[in-house]
Formats: structure tokens, sequence, C-alpha cells
């Protein structure tokens, strides 16, 4: 199975699983910062990471699976918020160059298996924002006990019904992470675990988290 066909297939399951954002309090924390303007969620899935935006922000997502998108509408029209969706790819996004404020970006880039295709989707996600505008990318990390024995990509499996379905996950480190923000042209802001990891080193997170900037020119 593609990737796209496999999230098509999770879908369902997956509105009732992850029903609301585990990035809840980073998400607000944007949404404080940010205050207002026109954002993109790349990689919307159902839309849950749309809520602490939902009430002064224009919306938009993006998503390549036709079966998250369905769901995204269904979950847009229980929590009661507008949003413009679209079906595409991360690293081809159907948008003018410079038309978003901010942009948000929740366990996308990890499921690009291809390291160039990474950073085109990087680049792409740089050329949609605003001089000045800001991005908030979520993506698993390598380092976490669970991955130890891994090299640098993982199947991870799905229970749908009597089906076990794998999703691939390309393992960020910090420094990669970073150096890809970086060489696709953003300015890093801030890197660091999520706010629910609360061990002195953040080496060993589930996520890492990174707010990056387009920079305005000179």
């Amino acid at each position: 199975m593609t990737t796209r066909e496999v999230f098509d297939e999770i879908a369902p399951g997956w509105y009732s699983f992850r029903h609301h954002s585990i990035f809840r309090t980073e998400l607000e924390e944007m949404a404080g910062r940010w205050r207002r303007g026109r954002l993109v969620n790349v990689g919307c899935g159902h839309g849950a990471d749309f809520i602490p935006f939902k009430d002064s922000f224009e919306l938009h997502g993006v998503d390549f699976s036709r079966g998250m998108l369905e769901n995204a509408v269904k979950y847009s029209r229980k929590f009661r918020f507008s949003v413009s969706l679209v079906a595409a790819d991360a690293d081809n996004l159907p948008f003018l160059s410079d038309t978003f404020d901010w942009a948000i970006a929740i366990a996308t880039y990890h499921h690009i298996k291809d390291r160039e295709d990474r950073l085109l989707a990087f680049r792409e996600l740089y050329r949609v924002l605003r001089p000045g505008g800001e991005a908030f990318i979520t993506v698993w990390n390598r380092r976490q006990p669970r991955f130890w024995l891994k090299s640098g990509d993982a199947m991870v499996p799905w229970q749908a019904g009597d089906r076990t379905i794998h999703r691939y996950y390309h393992l960020f480190t910090y420094g990669e992470l970073k150096k890809t923000a970086q060489r696709a042209g953003f300015e890093v802001v801030k890197i660091s675990p999520e706010s629910s990891y609360k061990f002195p080193f953040r080496t060993f997170s589930r996520n890492i988290c990174l707010l990056v900037r387009k920079q305005k020119p000179s």
C-alpha cells in the first residue's frame, strides 16, 4: 500500500482515536502568539489541530488523504468552524507564494519517505508563507526510547478491524530537523520537546517541536 492508501484506510478509526489534539497546549500558545490571520494546516488529517485557531483565524487545510479530509469536514461541522480544505501533497502545495501568515504541520513530515522530498516539502512551506510568517512543526524523535534499536525509519502498526496496517515514519533527530528547516531557508526560532515531556534532557522526548520564521527581505 502507498502511504496515501494507508491513511485513507485508517481515517475512520483515527477520527475516534485522536479526537482531540495532543498538542493542544502548544497550539494554544501559537494562537496567542499569532492572534489572527490566514493559517494553513499542512497534513491537517481530520482537523483536530484547528481548534485553538477556529475563532480568530482564516483556516485552510491540506492533506493527501481524501479519507482524512472527509473526516475533517465532519469534524469542522461538529465543532462549528469554517475551513477551506484541499487534497494535495505537502511537497506540491496548491497555493501562490506568500499566501499565508502562519502555518502548522503536526506529525506530517515524518511520513515523507525520501530525504529530498522532505526538503522539498519544507521549501514549499517556506514558499507559501509571507515574509515574517511563522510555522509550528512537530515530528517524531529518533532518540525516543522505543526506537533506540531502529536505524532512521520505522513501520508502525495500526489495527483496523482484523487487519494490521503499517504506517511509515521517518525518525528525525533534533539536528536533522533543524538542518532541514535551515536548508529550506527558515530561521529557527525555537526547537524543543513537547510540553508534556518533563525530563531534563530533551534528547529522549517522543516528539520534536519546531518554530520557524520566514525572514523579511533586508
